[in-house]
């Protein structure tokens, strides 16, 4: 029997006799000529001259061998909706919507802006690209106008699919208006714009000639047959925006076969998820898991899909365990802060439901404490595991691969590298870490199957931001900080750089930033990442004024402070509200003009500042205490 060491070194050491092997798990309408190209580092081009489809992987096959079994359930606690399509009726629909964007003018190799809240045609919406291999970009339904904007201008959709309105809690979140303000921000509008109504924005406003009806086009092509579109294996299948260190967000461009074939096999080595059995994600499409593991990765594996929307406490803290015994889900994906707010709940929820169908749960998206962890792996009675990866890899980069070997599991760690990653752990000066000494996470190209190719239309801005900060050997940098005991098993300790994790989604600080100084009464601020106990990071903003005086009351203090929020609120999405704004005289900078803002973060987290020899105003410091306590 391999074990998993002889596993990984084989992945690194006979790269293309490894993913030969993989890409057998997947159908190919053309077998490819190059398994990895890499004449051109860093880009790596894989599975080249072959030809496939995302969507006959995802569907068409499964549909012609068991039309059947379930394919997507749908599910939705706030409107109280369910509804289960099998992979024949999930294939009809997706060609329905197919037909919807051939009448609109999409072609192979258009973009399609997907602003959608979690119902299942956002899925036929994803789906359907695939099918025509035009490019979807699914933005977070909510995007404040001016993050959605940025984003247009960044992809040039020729058609965006959206909704009138999501729901959260119970109440309506109307996306329409968010939509029309980013397409007058937008100096590259769509053309058309496509609407599901869902009665819950009533009289919500309609742009004559842009606008067209959902519901309306279904009924004029419900028997429509859409051919397979045939993919070069290298072409772009999606672009997923993730925040940069700049004000500018970056488009993920993720290939087609390379992704497939990532994605088949880590249903089968990681997730171990079979034909005919149930996985629920409990993400959003907006995000990378919600791509790869809620509409992908399961349907490529043929098995059903659990598409919820709704939160983990509505209509109580049993909801999920309730649809765990439902479907009889054998695997399911959440996030660390999922566990520490049902952590807060009464544990007899977690014993009401049958959850013998459970396999493992798998946890990413931040990282994972201990406590947590030996947590819900002593309630559940299942192997709980920590997986740790990014937008910009598609799939795991650290896991137990339990499909090829059940090593035991350590608390808080997400484990060993994954096959194809060649992962390293460096120091500053780009040497390598012993045991046990903390370092940058780094993986040595290439970067295996799935991972981006490239930033969208920015070949620059890939090498700039992935391949820079080490040359001598050439190495992508994570931009997280990671320790690897003497046993191999990894733990990563936060970020390098000025992204923060708010309950897995990935936000800038300079982007907050930018919406704080909107405000007029704002000459300066600085935000950080601070530690929560249920999200992981909250963002905390420090805003110098121009006039003190208009905060120089408590009154005055707290209403500018609900204004700057409206504002964050406005420009990026509530997600991105900090929890407070403090105001101040001065932030603390070294001598050369540099912010110190790992010492305002070590304050806020009630740490050591650290050394603060280069200070230049010590005083600001004390500023920060203060408003810190007060």
């Amino acid at each position: 029997m391999t074990t998993y060491q002889e596993f990984h070194r084989r992945s690194i050491e006979d790269r293309d006799g490894f993913w030969s092997e993989q890409a057998q798990l997947v159908h190919w309408n053309k077998q490819p000529e190059q398994i990895c190209d890499y004449s051109r580092p860093p880009f790596v081009k894989w599975f080249k001259g072959g030809e496939t489809n995302l969507f006959y992987n995802a569907v068409d096959r499964h549909a012609a061998e068991r039309p059947d079994a379930n394919a997507l359930i749908y599910i939705s606690t706030e409107t109280n909706e369910e509804k289960v399509y099998s992979f024949a009726e999930l294939q009809r629909e997706v060609e329905r919507m197919a037909a919807i964007y051939q009448e609109l003018g999409v072609r192979k190799g258009d973009r399609v802006l997907i602003y959608m809240p979690m119902i299942a045609e956002a899925a036929f919406a994803m789906l359907a690209c695939a099918r025509i291999g035009a490019i979807h970009s699914v933005v977070f339904g909510g995007f404040a106008a001016n993050s959605l904007a940025t984003r247009i201008d960044d992809a040039k959709p020729v058609l965006m699919v959206s909704a009138d309105a999501g729901m959260r809690n119970g109440k309506p979140v109307p996306y329409k208006h968010l939509l029309d303000e980013a397409c007058k921000l937008a100096e590259f509008p769509p053309q058309k714009v496509l609407l599901v109504d869902r009665g819950l924005d009533k009289g919500f406003p309609r742009v004559e000639g842009r606008d067209v009806d959902y519901a309306e086009l279904r009924a004029k092509h419900m028997d429509a047959k859409v051919p397979v579109a045939w993919v070069e294996a290298t072409e772009p299948s999606y672009i997923l925006y993730t925040s940069g260190t700049t004000g500018k967000p970056k488009g993920v461009q993720r290939d087609t076969g390379g992704y497939c074939v990532a994605l088949a096999a880590s249903m089968q080595h990681i997730f171990s998820g079979d034909a005919g059995e149930t996985m629920f994600s409990t993400s959003d499409i907006g995000w990378v898991v919600g791509h790869s593991y809620i509409i992908y990765g399961p349907l490529i594996a043929g098995m059903a899909t659990i598409m919820y929307e709704g939160t983990p406490l509505r209509p109580d803290a049993g909801i999920w365990w309730q649809i765990v015994e439902k479907y009889k889900v054998s695997v399911m994906f959440s996030a660390p802060t999922a566990v520490r707010v049902l952590k807060k709940q009464d544990p007899a929820w977690l014993k009401k439901y049958d959850l013998s169908s459970l396999k493992h749960l798998f946890l990413a998206g931040e990282p994972l404490d201990e406590t947590s962890h030996k947590w819900i792996m002593d309630e559940l009675g299942i192997p709980v595991i920590d997986n740790y990866w990014q937008t910009e890899t598609g799939w795991p980069i650290l896991a137990i691969c339990r499909g090829v070997e059940q090593s035991p599991i350590k608390l808080g760690s997400p484990a060993f590298p994954v096959y194809g990653y060649d992962l390293r752990i460096y120091r500053e000066d780009g040497t390598e870490c012993g045991a046990n000494e903390k370092g940058i996470v780094g993986i040595v190209p290439p970067l295996p199957p799935g991972n981006l190719s490239t930033v969208w239309g920015q070949d620059e801005r890939f090498i700039s931001t992935y391949f820079s900060l080490f040359k001598e050997p050439l190495v992508y940098s994570s931009s997280d900080w990671g320790i690897k005991d003497e046993n191999g098993y990894h733990s990563i300790l936060g970020r390098m750089d000025d992204v923060i994790n708010v309950a897995g989604h990935r936000l800038g600080t300079r982007e907050i930033e930018e919406a704080v100084q909107t405000h007029p009464a704002v000459a300066e601020v600085a935000v950080v990442g601070v530690a929560d106990e249920v999200k992981g990071q909250m963002p905390m903003a420090f805003a110098v004024l121009k006039d003190a005086s208009a905060a120089d009351t408590p009154e005055k203090a707290a209403a500018l402070e609900k204004e700057v929020m409206k504002r964050v609120d406005a420009s990026l999405g509530a997600i991105a509200r900090p929890s407070r704004v403090h105001f101040i005289t001065g932030l603390p900078k070294t001598r050369s003009g540099k912010m110190l803002r790992r010492s305002i973060q070590a304050l806020a987290e009630g740490r050591d500042a650290g050394d603060l020899t280069t200070i230049e105003d010590p005083s600001t410091l004390d500023q920060i205490k203060a408003a810190l306590k007060g």
